[in-house]
């Protein structure tokens, strides 16, 4: 496994700079985990999770350039692409949502639209409903709602269920596997589960597996 070394400071300055060292750092963890994996595997295109924007810098990789000056294309090196809390539907309005779109989003929708590979790369969106957004609920629901309401704008009505900070529509990739699971948060956090914990990774690893399977299968038929 290799883990590409983004962090959230680097999102903080990816949003007044753009996201092209980010998408370069990432480029460069696809392809050692493609020399990694060939020496096991012949070769075999790697499966790709990409947890909250890094799921939109995934589909970004697989474009030819673009971004002004950065060519990736790499398509051919990728087998699935799965996406843990991922906002692939954004507002934009104002916002944490209207800047990621700026930044990522709408670079993704326009360089590799939805599943724009597919069936030759597998596609998986994973979401959570563990947090109910609530104006009127508790103090985490409230938070949970300010925050829905951030990324997905006016969409997000009260009730809106999500994993405290992307809310379930936002992170469903249309056209692929969809995945929802019960108990995730967003992202790691003392005492709570999240999409990389050991029960909402039973729930998603066999699809993330199988979408992998069946696209080498489809290149493999090709």
């Amino acid at each position: 496994m290799v883990v590409a070394g983004v962090w959230t400071p680097d999102w903080l300055i990816a949003s007044a700079r753009g996201a092209g060292a980010i998408a370069t750092r990432s480029g460069k963890a696809l392809v050692e985990a493609g020399r990694l994996a060939a020496e096991v595997s012949d070769g075999a295109p790697v499966l790709v999770v990409g947890h909250s924007a890094g799921g939109l810098i995934a589909r970004i990789l697989t474009a030819a350039e673009p971004l002004p000056g950065k060519r990736f294309g790499a398509a051919q090196r990728i087998g699935a692409i799965v996406t843990l809390g991922t906002p692939h539907v954004l507002s934009t309005g104002e916002g944490i949502g209207s800047r990621l779109n700026t930044v990522v989003s709408e670079i993704a929708e326009e360089a590799a639209p939805g599943i724009f590979h597919s069936p030759t790369i597998g596609y998986v969106s994973v979401a959570s409903r563990a947090i109910r957004g609530d104006p009127a609920g508790t103090g985490r629901e409230r938070v949970a709602y300010l925050l829905y309401r951030s990324v997905l704008g006016r969409a997000a009505m009260p009730g809106v269920e999500g994993d405290g900070l992307v809310p379930v529509v936002s992170a469903m990739l249309v056209g692929s596997r969809q995945i929802v699971v019960n108990d995730a948060v967003h992202g790691p956090s003392a005492g709570a589960p999240w999409y990389g914990t050991d029960g909402p990774m039973d729930v998603w690893w066999p699809a993330a597996l199988s979408a992998w399977h069946e696209a080498l299968a489809y290149r493999a038929g090709q």
